[in-house]
């Protein structure tokens, strides 16, 4: 873990107007311990809280639901469609901000990868492609993806006006920004895969079509909320139900996603490494990093995921101009403090893997990081 000398991702950065104290990004991660309408409960507000007191200059929510049609991908997932999602919500953002840090609220459509939603039965995408893989145990889920049902074009204004009423909650809420979710094998994802998206419509062919509905998404939050309020986009060319999937046109995909989202009015772009880390999924031919071409593209602060806990591996991304913020996920749930060990030089503690087990209490995580400790 220690470096020598001071670690670059410990600098202050700045996203839009937000300043942060440094340039370390809790990353989002599924939870599954909200209330059965999608509410916020104490024990969240503690756990998001940790991250704050720990020194992360940033935390991203879990995926957060955006609508009661097709949005929710999990029983017992938050949401912020509701008057009591949005005044629990605001217990965490405010206890966030009393301890010194940032927080945005990641906003998602589970699209054709729902395997727990009671607003509707069945699940809606782009076109009806079964998806690959199976549903997910530790959220609840067994057996195989059912077949979608192709959204039309009532479905999709829905979808996007879900997004959009979602983000103004988060705002009313007190949250410092948003970040919508158009990675990891999601809905706005499924419209960007050329193998989910088999539509002839202007949302299906050409890449520039398959973005076209995250670009809208951004676009109408962005005339909702106004020019200055954060609004960051999380990207991937990795799914949680296909770790090996790259966008069929390299440099020329990345190019036209990159620029469709800074012209849309997206304020940063996370770009994710769902399965891997970001060497084995960040590499481009001719020496770019998908990384790196997001920075040159848009001009965007842009943070990058996988492996980030590795101080080496972080200072060179920073360093080298790759990325501005770098995002930590399962070490910081074993390490909540990790960005006051990076200042210290020390160790991290080891992570296990029932830590990525559904967090009921902020005491069974507690019990699990003693746990851990005592074996090292």
């Amino acid at each position: 873990m220690s470096v020598q000398g001071s670690h670059s991702a410990l600098e202050p950065g700045r996203i839009g107007d937000l300043r942060t104290a440094n340039r370390l990004v809790v990353a989002p991660m599924t939870r599954v311990s909200a209330e059965p309408d999608g509410t916020a409960t104490p024990e969240m507000a503690a756990y998001y809280t940790e991250f704050a007191r720990g020194g992360f200059g940033l935390v991203v929510t879990e995926g957060i639901y955006t609508d009661s049609a097709y949005s929710q991908g999990y029983l017992n997932q938050p949401g912020l469609v509701s008057a009591r999602n949005a005044a629990a919500w605001r217990d965490v953002t405010g206890r966030v901000h009393e301890a010194g840090g940032l927080i945005v609220a990641q906003l998602m459509h589970a699209g054709a990868l729902s395997q727990g939603n009671p607003h509707r039965d069945g699940t809606a995408g782009p076109s009806a492609v079964k998806p690959q893989g199976a549903k997910m145990p530790e959220y609840g889920g067994s057996g195989p993806w059912p077949v979608p049902r192709e959204m039309d074009s009532a479905d999709i204004e829905e979808a996007v006006a879900g997004f959009v009423a979602s983000a103004v909650n988060a705002r009313d809420a007190g949250f410092d920004g948003v970040e919508v979710h158009a990675a990891n094998g999601y809905l706005l994802d499924q419209f960007l895969t050329d193998y989910t998206n088999l539509r002839e419509d202007s949302y299906g062919g050409p890449v520039a079509n398959r973005v076209r509905l995250t670009a809208e998404v951004v676009e109408a939050i962005r005339a909702e909320v106004g020019p200055d309020w954060c609004v960051g986009v999380r990207l991937s060319q990795t799914k949680v139900n296909d770790f090996h999937h790259r966008w069929p046109g390299g440099v020329h995909d990345g190019e036209v996603i990159f620029a469709a989202l800074a012209d849309a009015g997206a304020t940063y772009l996370h770009i994710a490494s769902e399965g891997r880390n970001w060497i084995e999924t960040a590499e481009l031919e001719g020496g770019l990093t998908i990384t790196g071409q997001a920075r040159r593209v848009t001009g965007l602060p842009v943070i990058a995921n996988g492996g980030m806990h590795d101080a080496e591996l972080s200072a060179q991304v920073l360093g080298d101009g790759h990325a501005d913020f770098v995002s930590v996920a399962r070490a910081a749930l074993v390490n909540p403090d990790l960005p006051r060990r990076l200042a210290e030089g020390g160790r991290l503690e080891r992570f296990d893997r029932t830590l990525l087990e559904p967090m009921v209490t902020l005491d069974n995580a507690r019990r699990r990081r003693r746990v851990l400790e005592a074996k090292v």
